[in-house]
């Protein structure tokens, strides 16, 4: 089943900005939920396309798309966490496997890959674009309705779990974005207080 989307506009097409109160309200009371509370039912095969839409509308400096998805679900999602907890065998260490619940409980996850391109691009720049990227698709899941958390965890760092996963030498886990439905609603958690965060350059 596909939301109900716009259709991606054609490359040129004018795009008017308007002022969307809702959007406001939305990013005002956005909320992750915690990994271990999502179960299915996840988005379908139509939702999840739309999703990866939506989360590849981000900057990107030079138009590279330097980032890449890995998804992971149902039967397969289940041998990823298995080679993992063999990881965590060999070296044993029951908290690398104990932190795979965050990755076992949800119905779908989504690696996004970051893959930066040589040029004349800052790496940096096109880092940051991966994130930009995870920010987009858990915003865009809990738009849809679904629970999402954006995490990396050991597995996002080790040699051997992103060899499992298939990444090439110069490719890094910017973040595995769980989604599915919560349990229950989440609560508040604590904001940042914004006065010591902010100043105003002057000359």
């Amino acid at each position: 089943m596909r939301s109900d989307l716009p259709p991606a506009p054609p490359f040129g097409a004018a795009l008017p900005l308007a002022a969307s109160p809702e959007t406001l309200r939305f990013l005002a009371l956005r909320r992750s939920v915690s990994a271990v509370a999502l179960v299915g039912p996840g988005p379908d095969a139509g939702q999840l396309s739309d999703l990866l839409r939506l989360a590849t509308r981000v900057p990107d400096h030079g138009k590279l798309a330097p980032w890449r998805f890995i998804v992971l679900d149902g039967a397969d999602k289940v041998a990823f966490a298995g080679g993992l907890e063999g990881l965590a065998r060999d070296r044993n260490d029951p908290l690398l496997a104990g932190k795979l619940a965050k990755l076992k409980a949800p119905p779908l996850a989504v690696a996004v890959i970051s893959s930066p391109k040589p040029g004349a691009i800052p790496e940096w720049e096109q880092l940051l674009s991966a994130g930009a990227v995870c920010t987009s698709l858990v915003t865009a899941a809990l738009a849809m309705g679904f629970g999402a958390n954006w995490i990396t965890d050991w597995y996002s760092y080790d040699s051997e779990a992103t060899a499992i996963l298939g990444l090439g030498s110069a490719e890094r886990v910017a973040g595995f974005v769980m989604i599915g439905t919560p349990k229950e609603p989440p609560q508040e958690r604590e904001r940042p207080v914004l006065d010591p965060l902010v100043t105003r350059w002057s000359r």
